[in-house]
């Protein structure tokens, strides 16, 4: 690894500790470069802005989700174990939603919407290939995988992480999986408690 490359991953590395212990609104530019020792040139040399920082830190953690996921689809766990493991990894841990929460910050919008896509693309390959072993095995019945996997996640994600949803937006998104994967019924009922609830509305 050159020089310069090693210096950026130990930036990184500072700025994702101070991201997650202070938070990132609360850290300064002039703190990581302090924590770091060096030059505030040598920080704008890697990153033009706290912002591109925070995108290459969030970067960094999906790569290392992404490696976890792999690790993951060569087990010998069953195919639906695989696919609960591969969507548990590629999230952020708890002690680092203060990162994830940046993400909704109004400024971040832009930022937000490219880091959506890029886990997209990242975790509909690793799905695939699942989902793919899943129909070898008789458990799906499908073709164009793919394509069946990238809708299936944009729909996830504009109805689960987009704001208010219900009981019946679970079961409807459950039901239609298992046709869109050609799956018997109650085969994808594990997605359930892969669902964050803390958006779901409240039925008195």
């Amino acid at each position: 690894m050159k020089k310069g490359e090693k210096r950026k991953k130990e930036l990184l590395k500072i700025g994702y500790d101070m991201f997650l212990t202070q938070g990132y609104e609360d850290t300064s530019v002039d703190e990581i470069i302090e924590k770091a020792q060096i030059a505030k040139g040598t920080y704008y040399y890697h990153f033009e802005s706290k912002e591109q920082m925070l995108e290459e830190v969030i970067d960094m953690m999906i790569d290392n989700e992404t490696e976890m996921a792999k690790q993951i689809i060569k087990t010998d766990i069953p195919v639906p174990q695989k696919i609960v493991g591969i969507i548990t990894s590629i999230k952020p841990t708890e002690e680092e939603q203060p990162i994830q929460n940046a993400l909704f910050q109004p400024e971040n919008v832009l930022m937000h919407h490219k880091v959506r896509k890029k886990l997209i693309n990242v975790v509909t390959p690793l799905l695939s290939e699942v989902i793919k072993e899943g129909v070898d095995e008789g458990i799906f019945k499908c073709d164009n995988i793919p394509e069946r996997v990238k809708m299936l996640l944009i729909i996830s994600d504009g109805t689960f992480n987009e704001g208010k949803f219900s009981e019946q937006d679970i079961s409807v998104f459950i039901d239609m999986t298992e046709k869109l994967l050609g799956a018997e019924k109650g085969t994808m009922s594990f997605i359930y408690n892969l669902i964050d609830k803390s958006d779901m509305e409240v039925v008195e």
